[in-house]
Parts: structure tokens; C-alpha cells; sequence
């Protein structure tokens, strides 16, 4: 399977390529016999729309609105941030730099000079609307003619074939779709105080770079990019991007409804990703990621039509709203399932605006102001000027409470908790699943253990992102593969990765005191003498709480079995059969009962290039003979 990559975000995806008749989508959007969106719709946008082009915020021009954002304590030290950049030359990014990812992998030392000159953007735009006496303009301008130079802005890692880079093709990717986005918005806000001249080289680089490739691809003139049909984070990215620039900047409003209707279509593929439970399995920080700009899509698009066009009208898409509150386990502790960071936590505006949008009633979320230059330029005025959600009524009732339990049923997936008044503080995350999930690691049957604010037993999270990363090679990585996880090894073998690989759910039992999932993970491995693997998992709020994992394995012939647990922190064995996991304040104690063969614990240092601060360390528990059957029981508890 070819891997496809995203910045900050990428994922595996074939390349598709779709001949659609003429299908009615539940929004009233069509594609035509020859795949251009119905005209009868576009008609009906129009009308909708204002007869000029709005982008997020208010222009310069308003200063009222601009004098009390002024005010506002976060927005005030962006004059200083802009200041200084007046004294800073633009980074130079030479076309070696652009190279050095197709030679040697690396993709951060392009990114980190391109992310300083596309920022300036930001801070010198900001800087002048506040201001508004000029000094930031030509500061602007200059970066402008800098970024419209530049010989594509698709990323290295997104053009491994250097067809844009050469200029033989002109794609649309997660960076030259925010860029595109990002000057839109500018050019918006700044208007009549930027040259003429200026304003035609952004309007120009718009419509060559982004607005006619992506015409020629609605309209079935050019094959399409793949993450318009994708399931994943760059659909909503870059729908949101292209969308987001046009109706800033595009004149005529027949053309502005022709991208709103498109989005309506294409953006539907993004919501697919997410099972009908709303769990997203590219992770918590994706979610932040491709739902965030799935949000800002429709909210430009909601402010557009005044509410006509409202792309959260939608029942799957409300469902994928939820996952940023269900997914956590406790005390602001979520998992690292999937290419996700360890420290991932939802963005606070992002659950600000689904909660008051939506009434999901959580209250410490709405509580939070806001209002903030921080992110891009266009999220930035999205959160700081009025909105769909600010307008919002507070929730009423009760404030949202978490539940003794998440069950996201169709993904395979057990968040359990301590009751509100228990004692206890043992929370844990539960893992079905398969093997070839959005950003998917072979990981089916992993967990993670949560004492009190401390994953002492987890998931260590994906890896820095290299050219091996989205490659073949992909599962070489021991985060990736399922080495660097809690799961089984079997007759010496790792999980394979495809999505026959699968938790099939055997059992489930939740009750006030207890929650077992069983799962039989044996598909996962590709070992033709396995007759049997079972994971059962119990989980009990009496107590301080424990959890109890079982293993079940039977195979036709004598073969090798382990097991294993992974923890950034502190280990030492306590007994022969048991050990201790803990930082300087929490420790857990694992008892391990093995029937069928002797064992021993052997800790390996997971040397691969994670985006913790240290290393992980897996702690092989390893039979010491081959075994035809055999029951692994790891119990853990709070250790005083």
C-alpha cells in the first residue's frame, strides 16, 4: 500500500480515482454524469451569499472591532513580535534545502525555515490591523513577493517525486492549502492598505497555485489530488484551505458557491473516517488537527450563507465532536494511541466552539476565553471575532460529567473509570481495533494505566516523523510495529499489519464495580499453529482499583510466547513474580501468574527517535519454554 504523508499530520491512503453519476447527498449537493456539482445547487448558494467576498475578522478598515481586540491582553505583545521581525531578514530557503528531504529523509529542516517565513504573515498582518499606521506594510508586502516567488508551496515530503517542484504538475497539499488560506485572509483584512500590485500577485498565485488545479479536479479535468476522496485529516485540511481562500478573495458570488458546494461533497469523505461511534483512530492530537479545520470549514461557511449551509448538521459529524471528551481517561490524561504524542490533550478553543455549537454542555471548556493571535492567521480571527458558538447560548443544565466508562462499540475501544466518589484513582484505556487505521500502529490489544495524572503504564505515541515513517518501511520502527506496544509476541512473531488483523469482541460484562472485555486477538499474528489467543481484560472500580489482563494461548504445537508492558518511568522487580512501575510520587505493582511454563522479565530499551523526553522501556515478560497452552495473568494495582 502506498503511504501518503501530512504535515504536521500524514497518513497511508491508496490514490483513488472516482467516476460518480449523477448521486443526491443529503445536503442537496449532486455531481453531474461528468462530475461537476450540480448546477442547480450552486444556483441556490448563490443567493445566499453576500454580494462581495468575507473572510474571517473584520477588515482594517473597522476600527472599532480592531480597537477592542487591541485590548485584549494576548493580542498585545504581537506589535513587539512584529517589531522585531522588522529588524530580522527573511530566512533564506534555498532549492537545496527543498532537496534535502528527497536525499536524505530529514523534513524538519525545511519545515522549521519555512514555518518562520510563512508566520511573518501572521504577525506582520495582525500587527498592522491593530495598529493601523502603516510602519508593518512594507514588512508585508516584501514577504509576499518572497512566498509568491518560491517554486511551489507543496512541502518536500509531499512532492517525493519533485513533479512540483520541477513544475511539471501543480497539486494542492496541507501546506500550500493553509498558505493559500493564510493570504486569503490577509488580503482580506488589509485590503485598500496594500499596493495594488501586491494584491494582484497574491490574487494571481491564489488562482494558479490552488483555485484552477482544484476547479480542474471538481470538474473532471485533471485527475484529482487523492485526499479529496481520502478518509483522513487531509480532506478536512485542505478543503478547508482552498474553500477558506475562496470565498475570502473570489468576486463573482456564483464562483464562491460553486467551492461551498464542492466542500458539502468532498467533505463528507472525512467523516467516514471516524466509525459511527465517533472514535477517530488517527488520535487524539489528529482530531485536533483535521476535525479543527473540519470545524473552521463550516463555521466560514456558516457565516457565509448566514447559517443556510451548516455543515454541522449532521449526525456523524456531531458524533465526531464527542471524541475529545470521551476519549479522556482521567484527570486531563488521554491515550497515545496512533501517531499521537503522549502529552496530547484537546485544544481548548476547538472545545470551546463544539461545546456552546452544540450544547454539549462542557462547562470548564466554554468558561475559557477564546479570544487569541495564537495559531494561523484565519483560526485566530475565527476565535477573536464573533462566531456560531460565541453567539451560542451557555449550555443549560447540568454541566457534562465524565461516565464511569467510554465504550466506543464500533471501534473496539474501553475508556474505564473510578466512580465519581470512589476512592479510587486507576483508570485505564483499552485497545481493539485493527491494524490499518489512520496513522495505525500494530496494536491491537494495547492499553494504558493511569494513576491518578500518570500513565506509568502506556503507549509510548508515534515517532519523529522521517521519509521512513510514511514508507514501506514503515513498520521497521519498534514504536510503530507491535514491539513497542503491550501486546503478545507469538512463536517469535510481531503483529502483521492489514485490517485482517482485528479484535474480534468476544465478551463484554460492564457493571457500577467492574468492566471485562474479552477479545480474541489471535488474527492479529500470522502463526498457522496459533489455535487460540485471548485477551481478557478486567477492570474494578472497588478499592483503589486494579486491572487484571489475561492472556489465553493455545497452539497446535509447542512455540514461544510473551508478553510485555511499556512505561517511561522507573522499574525494579519486587519478587520473582512480581514488579514495581513508578515515578518520585505514584508507583504500580504487577503480580504475574503464569500457568504452562516458567518465565523471566527481560526490559529493553526502545531506542527509536519518540517525541517524549526519554526513551521507553519494554519490559519483556518472556516464557522460558515453548507451550502448547498457557494463561498469563498481569494484575495491577496501586502500589503504596
Amino acid at each position: 500500500m502506498r503511504q501518503k504523508t501530512n504535515c504536521p499530520i500524514f497518513f497511508s491512503v491508496a490514490t483513488l480515482s472516482l467516476i460518480l453519476s449523477c448521486i443526491i447527498f443529503s445536503q442537496g449537493t449532486a455531481l453531474g454524469a461528468a462530475g461537476t456539482i450540480d448546477q442547480n445547487r450552486i444556483k441556490y448558494i448563490t443567493t445566499l451569499l453576500p454580494e462581495k467576498p468575507v473572510g474571517f475578522g473584520s477588515p482594517i478598515s473597522d476600527r472599532n472591532a480592531w480597537k477592542k481586540l487591541a485590548g485584549n491582553d494576548s493580542f498585545q505583545k504581537i506589535i513587539l513580535d512584529a517589531k522585531k521581525l522588522l529588524q530580522q531578514p527573511i530566512p533564506n530557503q534555498p532549492d537545496d534545502l527543498f532537496l534535502d528531504f528527497s536525499r536524505t529523509g530529514n523534513r524538519t529542516r525545511w519545515q522549521r525555515v519555512s514555518g518562520i517565513r510563512r508566520g511573518r504573515v501572521r504577525t506582520l498582518a495582525l500587527a498592522e490591523c491593530l495598529e493601523n499606521k502603516g510602519r508593518f506594510i512594507p514588512a508585508f508586502e516584501e514577504i509576499i513577493r518572497v512566498l509568491c516567488s518560491e517554486r511551489t508551496w507543496v512541502m518536500p515530503a509531499h512532492d517525493a517525486k519533485l513533479t512540483n517542484f520541477n513544475r511539471t504538475s501543480t497539486d494542492i497539499d496541507l501546506g500550500s492549502s493553509t498558505l493559500a488560506w493564510s493570504l486569503a485572509t490577509a488580503d482580506y483584512l488589509l485590503a485598500d492598505k496594500l499596493s495594488p500590485k501586491i494584491r494582484r500577485i497574491i490574487h494571481n498565485n491564489l488562482d494558479e497555485r490552488i483555485f484552477e488545479p482544484y476547479r480542474g479536479m471538481v470538474m473532471g479535468k485533471r485527475n484529482k489530488n487523492w485526499w479529496m476522496t481520502t478518509t483522513n485529516n487531509w480532506n478536512a485540511v485542505c478543503l478547508a484551505g482552498v474553500t477558506g481562500a475562496a470565498l475570502a478573495v473570489i468576486e463573482p458570488p456564483d464562483q464562491r458557491a460553486f467551492f461551498i458546494a464542492a466542500a458539502e461533497n468532498y467533505s463528507k469523505n472525512f467523516l467516514k473516517g471516524f466509525t459511527d461511534d465517533g472514535y477517530c483512530s488517527e488520535g487524539l492530537g489528529y482530531w485536533n488537527y483535521g476535525f479543527g479545520y473540519y470545524i473552521m470549514l463550516s463555521e466560514m461557511i456558516h457565516q457565509a450563507t448566514s447559517g443556510k449551509v451548516d455543515l454541522l448538521q449532521n449526525n456523524k459529524a456531531k458524533q465526531a465532536a464527542t471524541f475529545g471528551a470521551n476519549i479522556k481517561i482521567i484527570n486531563d490524561v488521554y491515550p497515545a494511541f496512533a501517531d499521537c504524542s503522549i502529552r496530547a490533550q484537546p485544544t481548548s478553543r476547538l472545545m470551546y466552539f463544539i461545546s456552546r455549537r452544540l450544547g454539549l454542555a462542557l462547562r470548564s471548556w466554554e468558561q475559557i476565553d477564546p479570544v487569541s493571535p495564537s495559531g494561523s492567521l484565519y483560526q485566530s480571527m475565527m476565535y477573536s471575532f464573533p462566531n456560531s458558538a460565541s453567539r451560542a447560548p451557555l449550555s443549560q443544565g447540568s454541566s457534562h460529567k465524565a461516565a464511569i466508562r467510554s465504550w466506543f462499540d464500533k471501534a473496539g475501544i474501553l475508556i474505564s473509570r473510578p466512580g465519581a466518589n470512589s476512592s479510587s484513582q486507576l483508570a485505564v484505556a483499552l485497545k481493539g481495533g485493527h491494524n490499518q487505521e489512520h496513522h495505525n500502529h500494530n496494536d491491537v490489544g494495547s492499553f494504558v494505566v493511569v494513576l491518578g495524572d500518570k500513565p506509568l503504564l502506556l503507549d509510548p505515541g508515534g515517532e519523529v516523523y522521517t521519509a521512513r515513517t510514511f514508507s514501506s518501511r514503515r513498520y521497521e520502527s519498534k514504536v510503530l510495529n507491535s514491539f513497542g506496544h503491550p501486546v503478545p509476541v507469538v512463536a517469535g512473531k510481531l503483529q502483521q499489519t492489514g485490517s485482517r488483523a482485528r479484535a474480534r469482541l468476544v465478551s463484554q460484562n460492564f457493571t457500577d464495580n467492574t468492566d471485562t472485555l474479552v477479545l480474541d486477538i489471535s488474527s492479529a499474528y500470522n502463526v498457522p499453529e496459533l489455535r487460540k489467543l485471548e485477551r481478557k481484560f478486567v477492570y474494578s472500580r472497588v478499592g483503589k482499583g486494579s486491572l487484571c489482563i489475561t492472556d489465553e494461548v493455545t497452539f497446535s504445537r509447542p512455540c514461544t510466547f510473551s508478553t510485555a508492558l511499556v512505561t517511561f518511568d522507573n522499574w525494579k522487580q519486587s519478587s520473582s513474580r512480581s514488579l514495581i512501575v513508578h515515578d518520585s510520587q505514584k508507583a504500580l505493582h504487577v503480580d504475574i501468574k503464569i500457568t504452562g511454563s516458567d518465565f523471566k522479565i527481560e526490559p529493553e530499551t526502545i531506542t527509536e527517535d519518540v517525541s517524549a523526553r526519554k526513551k521507553p522501556t519494554r519490559l519483556g515478560i518472556n516464557l522460558t519454554e515453548p507451550v502448547t497452552h498457557a494463561l498469563v495473568s498481569l494484575t495491577i494495582t496501586p502500589q503504596e
